[in-house]
């Protein structure tokens, strides 16, 4: 079969797509893959920067979606059966195998692009908004990167949680996009976005701020949040790893709190499951993943080297196409 396969590790100028064999599965799902999610974590590992290390050479892709080929009689799924995996390698192929815990099943409404793109991001954002930060109906919460992959997952999601959502952006010209996708302020990163946030909430504050970026927006984060907000980190796409003074959690009684979902999988299996239900009930209340960019499997490196470049506005996906 086809695969991508990472020779060294040095990113995406280090991937090839040639002739592998098939994926061993015994005890497995065997999926043939329609379309794979391209993401932070796949980017991370073609450089051993994530925290799984594979050894060159090996098949990156965390995010498939697909048809069943074939499944042990006792996983619950059937070939022919649409289904999406979370598979910590392998996605980039033809097909891939999958322990049964880590497949889920597709909702009938998506396409295969949408579903692949329902995976990490739109997890990690539900999985942040309803058990991290417990989001309210009618509270406001502020995005930063908010025209990425988890930027446009966290607005999709905060809008079906009936939060009201300010967008802040580093980039120009993704303004009317994101209002497309929910935002219903856009502000830039540069421009004292904090104070603005003050102002919009007549000078409370956001109940939640959701940070992927880190570094100097850090502060900015703290300071427009309103009594008893909650700042949710998701990562540190920015390169710095910030820290904040305790005094000032404290006297201004907010919250800071981790949204590590690959790290909290294994310590509870269960949420996978119980998160994805949530996000089938947000697709049959209308929501649709976006797919703004769609690369064939044998552009793979592009796709990363667009994701690494700040290229992709939304999410990227790869197909079989």
């Amino acid at each position: 079969m086809r695969a991508v396969v990472v020779t060294e590790l040095a990113g995406p100028s280090a991937m090839t797509v040639r002739d592998v064999p098939e994926p061993e599965a015994s005890g497995l799902v065997l999926v043939d893959v329609k379309a794979s999610g391209v993401c932070f974590p796949d980017l991370l590992i073609s450089y051993g920067k994530y925290q799984l290390r594979p050894e060159p050479p090996f098949v990156p892709g965390t995010e498939v979606a697909g048809v069943v080929l074939d499944a042990p009689a006792d996983s619950g799924f059937t070939a022919g059966q649409r289904v999406l995996a979370v598979s910590s390698l392998g996605g980039y192929a033809e097909r891939v195998a999958v322990h049964p815990r880590l497949v889920l099943p597709m909702p009938d409404e998506l396409t295969f692009a949408e579903g692949a793109s329902l995976i990490i991001n739109y997890q990690t954002m539900e999985f942040a908004f309803g058990r991290r930060a417990r989001l309210q109906p009618g509270e406001t919460v502020v995005v930063l990167g908010a025209a990425g992959g988890i930027g446009t997952s966290a607005i999709q999601l905060a809008k079906a949680h009936g939060a009201r959502v300010i967008a802040v952006v580093r980039r120009q010209g993704a303004d009317d996009f994101l209002r497309q996708v929910g935002a219903d302020e856009v502000l830039r990163l540069a421009d004292g976005w904090a104070g603005r946030v003050h102002e919009l909430t007549g000078g409370r504050g956001a109940d939640v701020v959701v940070d992927p970026v880190g570094g100097d927006a850090f502060d900015d984060a703290v300071r427009a949040l309103a009594p008893e907000g909650r700042l949710v980190v998701i990562g540190f796409a920015g390169g710095g790893i910030p820290s904040v003074k305790l005094n000032r959690v404290l006297f201004r009684n907010i919250s800071i709190v981790g949204a590590a979902w690959g790290e909290f999988l294994r310590h509870d299996p269960g949420a996978l499951g119980q998160t994805h239900a949530a996000l089938v009930e947000h697709v049959r209340g209308g929501l649709r993943p976006l797919v703004e960019a769609r690369y064939p499997l044998a552009e793979a490196a592009q796709a990363l080297a667009d994701l690494e470049a700040g290229r992709v506005i939304g999410k990227a996906v790869l197909t079989q196409e």
